[in-house]
């Protein structure tokens, strides 16, 4: 089964600090330089590291905040994970990826507790009727290069255009090499995706706009395999734009995400 990423060393534990060593696959390669990872699986990797860190019963992750600090390098990497804020109904866990001595990323998540709220529980966010499987297959994401974008399956409404669209998408890549993928870890290390799902140039990029963050928030815990991302992006006139989604899974809306943009000339 091809995957992500390698686990390449036993976990190790100082001062509380949880560290991992992985190396990136052909998988994981990312759309704008061929020598870095996509930040998709990367942040899969690092949802993984949270999500096994501590678990608690009484507990889920609510909230996910990742800041890129950079290009994330292919090949080996480590991701150090430890508790800054502990408590009882809430708690801050913070994990940092560092790739060839650098930080690339650093991820917060605040795990929150959970009880039935079931009374007074609403949503404004509108369910999509329509199974994903039975959207039409949708090539647009073949206008990226690279093995990440190589590595997914995508679905399309009718009515995508550019600057707004709904796309699923799903992968039979696990995470990490010879380990089952939890929903969880699985659907985070997709919604990175959102900001090549729906670029309002249509054609020929005449400007780049890479994220420079990824912030999801989740009202419900996802499950199951396909990610819809229905989402917009938007450019400002000062160089910073911004794509904001809608995030689904088969059984409906769990969450929103945002991701800050950098618009940077080509040429």
């Amino acid at each position: 089964m091809s995957a992500y990423y390698q686990f390449i060393n036993k976990k190790t534990e100082e001062n509380g600090v949880v560290t991992a060593t992985y190396r990136s696959t052909i998988h994981a390669q990312g759309a704008w330089n061929p020598h870095e990872q996509h930040m998709a699986p990367a942040s899969g990797i690092i949802a993984a590291e949270l999500e096994q860190f501590q678990p608690r019963d009484d507990m889920r992750i609510g909230r996910i905040s990742f800041d890129i600090f950079g290009l994330i390098a292919a090949g080996e990497f480590t991701i150090s994970t430890r508790i800054i804020r502990p408590g009882r109904t809430i708690e801050l866990i913070e994990s940092e990826m560092v790739c060839e001595g650098k930080t690339c990323v650093v991820a917060r998540a605040w795990r929150m507790g959970i009880q039935d709220s079931s009374d007074v529980a609403a949503l404004e966010d509108q369910h999509i009727a329509l199974h994903p499987e039975n959207f039409p297959d949708w090539e647009g994401m073949q206008r990226w290069p690279g093995g990440y974008i190589q590595s997914i399956v995508a679905k399309a409404d009718q009515n995508h255009r550019p600057g707004k669209g709904l796309v699923w998408i799903n992968t039979p890549v696990e995470m990490v090499e010879d380990q089952n993928t939890s929903d969880f870890v699985h659907l985070i290390g997709l919604i990175d995706t959102a900001n090549g799902t729906a670029p309002r140039q249509a054609s020929d990029f005449t400007w780049a706009f890479p994220n420079l963050d990824l912030q999801v928030h989740m009202y419900r815990a996802p499950t199951g395999r396909w990610l819809g991302l229905e989402t917009v992006q938007q450019y400002g006139q000062d160089g910073i734009g911004l794509t904001s989604s809608v995030l689904h899974d088969a059984h409906g809306p769990f969450g929103r995400a945002e991701q800050i943009l950098t618009l940077r000339k080509i040429g």
